[in-house]
C-alpha cells in the first residue's frame, strides 16, 4: 500500500497530478482543496496517499493535510458512495465546513455540492454524523501562514503561481480577508471567488 509520495509535480489538472517520484511517475487523484495548494509543474511536492485497489486497477488518491485523508476515507465508508464521489465532495465543501454540515444534519449543504444528490448526503449525515471529529485541527504545516500579513502574501503568491496579475489579485485578497478571516485554503477560495465576479 503507497500511503506518501513525495517528489516533483511532472503535471497538474484540476482533480489530478502526476507525480514524479525518482523518475516515476505516479497518476494521482486530488480534490480541488489540494489542488489550490500546489505549486507549478517542477515543484516539490508532499502528498497523503489513499491506495484503492480494484479488480482493475489500483488507484491512488492524494491529500495535503491529514484532515483530507481521514473525511475521505471516512467518506468511502458510507454505503452507496465510492472514491470519485468522496472526491467531488471534498473538491465541492471546505473540511470543516463539511463537518459542521454533517453535524448539523444540513443536507441542504451537502446537496448544493455538485453529484451529491438527497439520499446520498441522508447517508453521509446518518452514517457519519457521531464518527466525524467535533472540531478541525490544523496540523502544522497545514495552513500556509500565521500572521494575516504571512497569509497575505502566501494567496497572493498562490494566485499569481495561477496565472494572474499582482495589481489584480491584490485587490482580491485584500477582498478575501476582509470577508474572510480563516486559513490559507479558505482565503485562497474566496479570493478566487472575488477573480470570478
Amino acid at each position: 500500500m503507497i500511503a506518501h509520495l513525495r517528489g516533483r509535480i511532472f503535471d497538474k489538472q484540476p482533480n489530478r497530478i502526476i507525480v514524479d517520484v525518482n523518475g516515476v511517475g505516479y497518476d494521482v487523484a486530488v480534490p480541488l482543496s489540494t489542488f489550490y495548494g500546489l505549486g507549478e509543474a517542477g515543484a516539490d511536492i508532499a502528498l497523503r496517499i489513499h491506495t484503492h485497489v480494484r479488480e482493475d486497477a489500483l488507484l491512488l488518491f492524494g491529500f495535503a493535510t491529514r484532515l483530507e485523508l481521514d473525511l475521505f476515507e471516512r467518506l468511502i465508508s458510507v454505503s452507496g458512495i465510492g472514491p470519485k464521489v468522496a472526491l467531488a465532495v471534498l473538491s465541492g465543501i471546505e473540511p470543516n465546513d463539511l463537518i459542521k454540515a454533517v453535524q448539523r444534519g444540513d443536507l441542504a449543504r451537502l446537496t448544493a455540492i455538485p453529484g451529491v444528490g438527497k439520499k446520498t448526503s441522508e447517508r453521509i449525515v446518518l452514517e457519519l454524523k457521531d464518527r466525524l471529529p467535533l472540531a478541525a485541527h490544523a496540523e502544522p504545516g497545514d495552513t500556509a501562514a500565521s500572521t494575516p500579513s504571512a497569509l497575505k502574501d502566501d494567496v497572493l503568491s498562490a494566485l499569481m503561481n495561477l496565472g494572474y496579475h499582482r495589481p489584480l489579485a491584490e485587490k482580491a485578497v485584500d477582498a478575501a480577508i476582509k470577508a474572510n478571516a480563516g486559513d490559507f485554503e479558505q482565503t485562497l477560495r474566496q479570493a478566487l471567488r472575488e477573480l470570478a465576479r
